[in-house]
């Protein structure tokens, strides 16, 4: 079990950029220190009531931080961005991890993005299978041409390529069935969703299992999943001073249209004390660890990345957060055997 931070670089309006930032970069050395391995950070466009630092340069300040952590996007909004510019992207922060970046991609589901980028949001599956097939050109060809429904790239020399050969790992967002399917039969690692409820994601892995038999893949390399977490010395502490800025952050999820994303019934329009069940991380180390091992016994995931951060949630209480990971949580389970 691989443990990874879950970098909030979503802001209140009004905040300082650069100070928050250098929160994060405080962050990422305690993680590195506390013995996580991994330091991840997602990617919106327009995000009020939130501001936000755009996620590529913003992972590369911090993979100056990360020493030996992996760093992920988790994750980029493949059918936003020019597939040129996205593989050129990719190779340049596997330079910068010295090896250790990895690709996580997904649809997005928001339609101010796809509007204010002038993409259609009902092409988003195949553009981004597109953009997929332009970018594994790039790094393995050296005679490079593609004429396709959505990208074009003449006859050139492509010399763009990634220190891990013959790319970056990539893994795959998703949080409904179908593009879950989609996954499975591509054979990428699914990027299991912080959202839906636990009940929910062993349904839909029992499915993703299935497809990948169906799909002759064997030896998947990673299944990696996000949680929400807060961990206080003491449980109800922990949910007295998580609950506001939860609440705040799935209330935007809320009106962004993120639960509409999920399958079957799951809504965010619901009391705290309900929403936490069986989907948040709260507690004490003892229960953190209780929990990890639970999701690595019933979901068999191999790295867990937690956001421990929500807007307006202070740094010394992410502080906190982190000292107790290291203190008591890590060290438990490397003795068991994990991470």
């Amino acid at each position: 079990m691989k443990l990874g931070l879950l970098l909030t670089n979503q802001y209140l309006a009004g905040e300082s950029m650069e100070r928050k930032i250098q929160d994060n970069l405080e962050q990422v050395r305690a993680a590195r220190e506390g013995g996580f391995g991994m330091i991840c950070a997602g990617q919106h466009y327009l995000s009020a009531p939130f501001t936000m630092p755009t996620s590529i340069p913003f992972l590369a300040r911090m993979a100056a931080e990360a020493d030996d952590m992996e760093v992920a996007s988790s994750i980029v909004l493949v059918p936003l961005h020019n597939p040129v510019e996205m593989a050129e992207m990719v190779a340049t922060m596997d330079a910068i991890c010295s090896g250790r970046f990895i690709f996580g991609i997904g649809l997005g589901y928001r339609e101010e993005e796809y509007a204010a980028f002038g993409v259609r949001r009902e092409e988003r599956v195949p553009r981004m299978a597109e953009a997929l097939e332009v970018m594994k050109l790039l790094w393995t060809g050296e005679e490079v041409e593609f004429h396709g429904r959505f990208y074009q790239v003449p006859r050139v020399t492509s010399t763009v390529r990634c220190v891990q050969q013959p790319h970056p790992p990539i893994w795959v967002a998703a949080n409904n069935d179908g593009a879950i399917r989609r996954a499975g039969r591509l054979g990428y690692p699914w990027l299991v969703n912080p959202h839906a409820t636990v009940a929910t994601i062993r349904a839909q892995m029992d499915m993703y299992r299935g497809v990948l038999e169906e799909s002759g893949v064997a030896g998947l390399p990673a299944l990696p999943m996000m949680r929400e977490m807060y961990v206080a010395e003491d449980r109800e502490v922990a949910m007295y001073e998580s609950r506001p800025h939860l609440e705040g952050k799935y209330q935007a999820y809320a009106d962004w249209g993120q639960d509409k994303a999920l399958p079957g019934e799951e809504s965010f329009e619901m009391p705290f004390e309900d929403l936490a069940r069986d989907r948040f991380l709260i507690g004490t180390p003892d229960d953190i660890v209780s929990e990890i091992r639970r999701y690595e016994e019933e979901l068999g995931v191999t790295h867990m990345i937690f956001r421990l951060q929500w807007p307006g949630l202070e740094q010394d209480k992410v502080m906190k957060q982190l000292e107790l990971m290291a203190r008591y949580v890590i060290p438990r389970l490397a003795g068991e055997g994990g991470a």
